[in-house]
């Protein structure tokens, strides 16, 4: 299984909404076992000031991550994301 996790923090506050609700078409997308979008709660002390949303998901194998990254929805989630986002950290690993 492969767990994909990814980090964004949003430029301007006012921002969030937008952002939040571009990111939530990806959970529509057919190609995952699980996936998740969900707002940072920001809790950590070491790192209070973390990324405002966090993508979560897992795949059967590479071949299933890539069918969720090449499925239309995909590319729109990041034409309405990546003007509106500051940051975008991701990691993928076998578990």
């Amino acid at each position: 299984m492969i767990r994909h996790i990814v980090f964004f923090t949003v430029k301007r506050p006012e921002n969030r909404d937008a952002v939040f609700e571009g990111l939530k078409l990806l959970e529509t997308i057919p190609d995952s076992i699980r996936l998740e979008i969900r707002p940072n709660l920001n809790s950590d002390p070491i790192s209070p000031e973390g990324p405002d949303f966090v993508v979560y998901g897992e795949f059967e194998d590479e071949a299933q991550l890539a069918a969720y990254k090449a499925h239309p929805l995909y590319t729109k989630s990041i034409e309405l994301v990546r003007p509106l986002r500051d940051t975008r950290t991701a990691a993928d690993f076998i578990s």
